[in-house]
């Protein structure tokens, strides 16, 4: 086995490391605060991780991390998350597409749907996405999924109300 690693800084001494965790709010920094204090106190490095609920390797990693940066390196890092699927200038393509309908004889449908828009984004810009991702994509945009009742593309306005007119029910 290795030798522990040693921690190098020596500006803060365990008590001002209690006393600094005793200030903070956020837990899993007190309790990294906690564990290297303990190990400025002599413990061993498996007890002061016990003792702080991790694993002995977790707190190697965190004592580099105090070695490296001080008390700042001991805060959790955020990850900044997947990239989105679509730039922004697909984004309004796509909602420049969703707002004049699909075209009955080249799409093969009436009306959108989360699926339709889906392949159309699939064939359009090679990104292939589930239909729930589409949904979230419409409500990024101030859409919603719901529809429009569909009509018929070759439907006659004018012989519906000359029906009305002439119908019993009217």
């Amino acid at each position: 086995m290795g030798r522990a690693v040693e921690v190098t800084r020596t500006e803060l001494s365990a008590g001002e490391l209690r006393a600094l965790a005793a200030k903070t709010g956020d837990g899993d920094v007190v309790r990294r605060l906690l564990a290297i204090a303990l190990i400025l106190e002599g413990h061993s490095r498996e007890a002061a991780a016990r003792l702080n609920g991790m694993d002995r390797q977790t707190l190697r990693d965190w004592v580099h991390r105090y070695n490296s940066d001080g008390v700042l390196g001991l805060t959790s890092r955020l990850s900044t998350g997947r990239p989105a699927a679509l730039n922004e200038a697909q984004m309004e393509e796509l909602r420049a597409l969703v707002l004049a309908g699909p075209d009955p004889a080249r799409h093969k449908v009436i009306r959108w749907r989360c699926a339709d828009l889906r392949d159309e984004i699939a064939a359009r810009w090679s990104v292939t996405l589930h239909v729930r991702t589409v949904g979230k994509l419409l409500r990024r945009l101030g859409m919603t999924r719901l529809q429009p009742r569909p009509y018929h593309p070759k439907k006659d306005a004018a012989a519906q109300e000359e029906f009305k007119k002439n119908s019993l029910a009217w």
